[in-house]
């Protein structure tokens, strides 16, 4: 009876869900928080005797159900067959967003030429298409925080294959305007393919894989290269825009496969949901999940934009953000830099005269055979990208993507002198090597970064900034490069620069890190603090 002398604190607790009621977890917050379902259940506090043993309440079970996290789980099951299926699936989706970002380097001197349009006209085919990519991702990302990661890619790919169709039937500029923008609304939600597929990957292999899954971006811009090379010359580019969308359509017919990611459905508080999930990959894997049911971490509102400036967050956001933008502004720069530059005729003639300027603004010459072998061999750039996978788990994500941001300047500066196309084509494949694994490097550390409640969102917003780059970079490739090609090659330059500083000034390094479920989750040095865990104990040590 010694034991007992010092009486048992009782505390209060709501519950939020039904399902939970053999639990002994309970989320750190105030009733008023907790939900408004009226079922109360009175504990019993443990209390530790003078040896340190703790005892059991009388008036509680001897029994507790045993539970498990979602990474636990992830690690259990491994990367296996289900994972390589739906690495192809998202896949798709990848080779279609490539495919739609790739065509605008071919569609725009076609339509110079057929429809006389003059330069600022053909990088307003570019540029709208990132107007719709720019206003849709933090809305797509909002979607699949709120309703699921599924129910938002397979919305946004439909959407794309719609207005992709219906753009190679445009009749006049205006429609094609239109209808182009509409295909950027659509392609704003592509980046969640990444979100989803990162919440099946156990940690060990989430950075190689995501860094994998850009291999269909770049199998993407390289088939619409092949593709653009078989039809242009015969059926024309709307032959080539109907046929960029099938992809997407393959997509389509195959997303009833594709389950809700599992770290959606535990904190919409649907268990049975997630561990129907977890059981299935671990049956396609041949492997065996932990004993016990998955530790729920329901909560009531997602997607908050507000929840990105929490100060824990808050440099990270703004640096990323920066970090996109500049990583869209230089990758897709150097794609419309090929085709201007290749145009143009001798380097060494447009390097002497600091630019490129026509007799006349509708002056015009078709991409040539020689042109599109060229812009091949470019595009081959996306693949020896791939090979910063090398460096992405041994140095970090922070410092590869730095050394990626400050090759690609070191690649630019030989712009500035007389190289013949030779040389201007090596130059330009190795630079875009690195902007692309740079890229790809963004992909896997925004995601790792930001916790599941406000993932999606997060990668919509970056993916945001990203296409205000987009939208700004064809003024600059295609425009600005007619007046001085020393000033553009100075803005990449410099903007790429910036970007690697930034990369190493962001203050989470997330190569062998956990991903976050909730905001409440945190981090101790390098030592990530599971959230179960917070719950079990809310004042901590």
């Amino acid at each position: 009876m010694d034991n007992w002398s010092t009486p048992s604190r009782i505390t209060y607790k709501r519950w939020r869900d039904p399902e939970l009621r053999g639990e002994v977890n309970f989320v750190g917050q105030s009733d008023e928080d907790q939900g408004t379902d009226n079922e109360i259940c009175t504990i019993a506090a443990a209390r530790v005797d003078s040896g340190g043993r703790e005892l059991a309440s009388r008036a509680g079970s001897n029994k507790t159900e045993e539970t498990f996290t979602l990474d636990e789980a992830l690690e259990a099951v491994g990367f296996g067959k289900f994972q390589w299926k739906i690495s192809l699936l998202t896949g798709l989706s990848w080779i279609g967003d490539a495919m739609e970002m790739m065509i605008l380097s071919i569609l725009g001197p076609q339509l110079h030429c057929e429809w006389r349009l003059p330069s600022y006209k053909v990088a307003l085919i570019t540029a709208i298409v990132f107007v719709g990519t720019g206003i849709s991702s933090p809305a797509w990302g909002k979607v699949s925080d709120k309703y699921g990661r599924k129910v938002g890619l397979t919305m946004c790919m439909c959407w794309t294959l719609f207005y992709g169709l219906m753009s190679a039937f445009a009749p006049v500029y205006g429609w094609l305007l239109f209808l182009r923008g509409l295909v950027g609304f659509g392609i704003g939600g592509a980046p969640q393919s990444v979100t989803m597929y990162s919440e099946f990957l156990p940690v060990k292999s989430r950075g190689t894989c995501i860094m994998l899954i850009a291999a269909f971006w770049a199998i993407g811009a390289v088939f619409e290269v092949l593709l653009a090379l078989l039809v242009m010359p015969t059926l024309g580019w709307r032959w080539l825009l109907g046929l960029s969308a099938l992809p997407m359509a393959i997509f389509v017919c195959f997303c009833f496969w594709l389950p809700e990611s599992p770290r959606f459905d535990v904190l919409m508080g649907k268990r049975e949901n997630a561990m129907a999930t977890l059981t299935r990959i671990a049956k396609e894997n041949g492997k065996t999940l932990p004993p016990g049911k998955v530790t729920v971490y329901k909560q009531s509102e997602r997607g908050q934009i507000k929840d990105l400036f929490i100060p824990q967050y808050r440099s990270t956001t703004l640096l990323l953000w920066f970090i996109w933008f500049a990583n869209a502004f230089s990758y897709y720069g150097i794609v419309l830099l090929t085709t201007e530059l290749f145009q143009s005729g001798d380097s060494c003639d447009t390097t002497r005269g600091a630019k490129i300027e026509p007799n006349c603004s509708v002056e015009c010459k078709y991409l040539t055979s020689a042109d599109y072998k060229d812009l091949l061999w470019t595009t081959l750039a996306e693949f020896p990208g791939l090979l910063i996978i090398l460096a992405v788990d041994r140095i970090g994500r922070k410092k590869s993507m730095a050394l990626c941001f400050f090759m690609f300047s070191l690649c630019i500066l030989p712009l500035y002198a007389c190289t013949g196309r030779i040389a201007l084509a090596i130059f330009i494949f190795i630079a875009r090597a690195f902007i692309s694994g740079g890229f790809q490097v963004a992909f896997v550390y925004t995601p790792e970064v930001f916790p599941t409640e406000t993932r999606a969102l997060g990668m919509g917003t970056s993916s945001a900034m990203a296409r205000l780059g987009s939208l700004i970079t064809p003024f600059v490739a295609q425009v600005m490069l007619r007046t001085s090609v020393y000033l553009t090659l100075s803005l990449y330059c410099g903007c790429s620069l910036l970007a690697g500083v930034a990369s190493l000034m962001l203050p989470i390094e997330t190569s062998g890190r956990n991903l976050q479920e909730t905001n409440l989750d945190h981090e101790d040095g390098n030592q990530t603090t599971n959230t179960s865990d917070q719950l079990n104990d809310p004042t901590g040590p």
